[in-house]
């Protein structure tokens, strides 16, 4: 066997004990998260959208720990998406992946990042929404294709978030 050769050979190697050691750590990263809720149920007629962009879904991660992806879902996963604002929720119509949908009662604050979870952009370039999914935080990252967008969804996601805790705060029934 010549040099090439076998520089080649190892080259493989290494690549394939990568992708499975990569494989693995996927693996357990599910089973850690076996105790994550399932996601809502996506509402068959969600009306006319508050405000819409297209973009890029990034991934949804414990919330304030921007490097601890959540693998079940599907939520770990990147994928262009269109994201846009009802008056009950929020919907990441995601291609390539299942569409995920989040009640307004499940938000509980936006913010504009740099980067999470291996995606890093400008100054405040992404949306970060934080949200329940039955007892986990989670924070899920959102870049929009086009910059003027952004505004938009953060202001319409403000007054959401604003709107649903107001409604909470004066139903007798809330628990509050």
């Amino acid at each position: 066997m010549n040099n090439q050769t076998l520089t080649l050979v190892i080259t493989l190697a290494l690549v394939a004990v990568a992708l499975v050691l990569i494989g693995i750590g996927w693996r357990n990263r599910l089973r850690r998260q076996a105790d994550v809720a399932p996601l809502p149920a996506v509402p068959e007629a969600a009306g006319v959208p508050v405000a819409r962009a297209e973009g890029q879904y990034v991934a949804s991660t414990t919330a304030g720990d921007w490097l601890d992806r959540i693998a079940v879902h599907g939520l770990g996963l990147r994928t262009n998406a269109v994201l846009s604002v009802f008056s009950h929720g929020v919907l990441f119509d995601r291609s390539g992946a299942p569409a995920l949908y989040i009640p307004a009662a499940s938000l509980t604050g936006v913010r504009q990042e740099s980067g999470m979870a291996g995606k890093f952009v400008e100054k405040e370039g992404l949306l970060v929404l934080t949200w329940h999914l039955g007892s986990h935080e989670l924070d899920t990252g959102f870049r929009t294709r086009r910059a003027a967008d952004k505004t938009a969804l953060d202001d319409s996601l403000q007054q959401l978030i604003a709107a649903t805790h107001q409604e909470h705060s004066q139903d007798p029934h809330s628990g509050k």
